[in-house]
């Protein structure tokens, strides 16, 4: 009996401590990178953490289409820039104009990316809202109660 009430009591006390945990960003070179208990999360990652959070899962949803936009135009524009330059070293007649419209995507790719950047960012303070109101929000009280030979813990929250 004593070791159901101390796995109860045990299991009880874990429970009302563990909550949802942060996300972390940090500022690298070229994005941001997200971490969540020292592991780094990706996009999708990311949504399946935040799915309880509509706006956050919505707003990463939007920014998985702008990483992809970024990565086909940057992509591109990176070939069209290259195709010339590589061409010019063989000591062949480069088209610059190509490399003119490689670098055009380029430069496109800067807002989409900032796009990207912005609302990664808001997903994740929303979602680091919601952790921090709901784990103060929940507060349970427990009772012991004893009534003749029969012995409980109740929980209310």
């Amino acid at each position: 009996m004593k070791k159901l009430v101390a796995i109860l009591f045990f299991t009880i006390v874990t429970s009302s401590v563990v909550s949802a945990q942060k996300i972390e960003m940090k500022k690298v070179f070229g994005g941001l990178v997200f971490e969540q208990q020292g592991k780094t999360l990706l996009l999708k990652d990311m949504e399946s953490i935040m799915k309880e959070n509509k706006k956050a899962v919505a707003l990463i949803q939007s920014a998985k289409t702008n990483q992809t936009w970024s990565l086909v135009l940057g992509t591109t524009g990176g070939a069209l820039v290259g195709f010339p330059i590589g061409t010019a070293i063989g000591g062949g007649e480069p088209e610059w104009a190509i490399a003119g419209v490689g670098a055009a995507l380029i430069i496109a790719t800067i807002p989409i990316v900032k796009g990207f950047n912005r609302k990664t960012k808001k997903a994740v303070d929303l979602y680091n809202n919601g952790v921090s109101s709901t784990s103060y929000q929940f507060q349970p009280s427990f009772n012991l109660k004893i009534s003749g030979t029969n012995v409980g813990i109740s929980m209310n929250f």
